[in-house]
């Protein structure tokens, strides 16, 4: 399937897909401890950026052998990126739009399938860097940990924060949340 064929497609359900080589990807129901940390996620972001920046839900095209698609659990555009957006069909952030400031993926703490953690720790760190998205953050309920990566020249560097660790984000220096707080959100 093209890009343009997923845009189009329409089979009658409320199911989310993402796109993955051509192949239509059923995402499943999200758990509630990642709609939780999602939704505490947004109102952290709320004094750092303007609210139609930060997006839950919006979807974002990334590189690869054939057309792909993604659906972060967080998005937080660029002043440009959300502009680009308005008045679009769908809310999809295409190759030609200005790459996210920061892309957020919570691991799902019921899911022990390898292949999905292996999408968030491998698939999507690799196209995320290749679409130049400067921040990507992984939060994994089930490692209890929160890795945030800064793209550096191509690929990603990465640091860990556990615990009551504060969270040291490149495009968020004044952010003041740890670990824990995000992790254990909803307890």
């Amino acid at each position: 399937m093209t890009l343009e064929e997923y845009l189009n497609y329409e089979d009658g359900t409320d199911t989310r897909y993402e796109l993955v080589d051509g192949i239509l990807v059923d995402m499943g129901a999200e758990s509630d401890l990642n709609v939780v940390i999602g939704s505490l996620l947004f109102s952290i972001f709320l004094p750092f950026v303007p609210y139609y920046c930060i997006r839950r839900g919006t979807e974002i095209a990334v590189s690869g052998s054939y057309a792909n698609t993604r659906y972060p659990d967080l998005v937080i555009l660029t002043e440009a990126g959300a502009e680009a957006l308005v008045g679009q069909k769908c809310s999809l952030v295409t190759l030609d739009m200005p790459a996210p400031a920061l892309v957020v993926e919570v691991v799902s703490s019921g899911d022990t399938d390898q292949r999905s953690h292996d999408r968030d720790y491998i698939d999507k760190r690799r196209e995320y860097a290749e679409r130049g998205i400067p921040e990507y953050w992984i939060t994994d309920p089930v490692a209890a940990a929160i890795l945030i990566l800064k793209l550096v020249d191509g690929s990603y560097k990465e640091q860990s924060f556990t615990g009551n660790q504060p969270l040291m984000s490149p495009g968020f220096p004044s952010l003041k949340i740890s670990a824990a707080q995000i992790l254990n959100a909803g307890l």
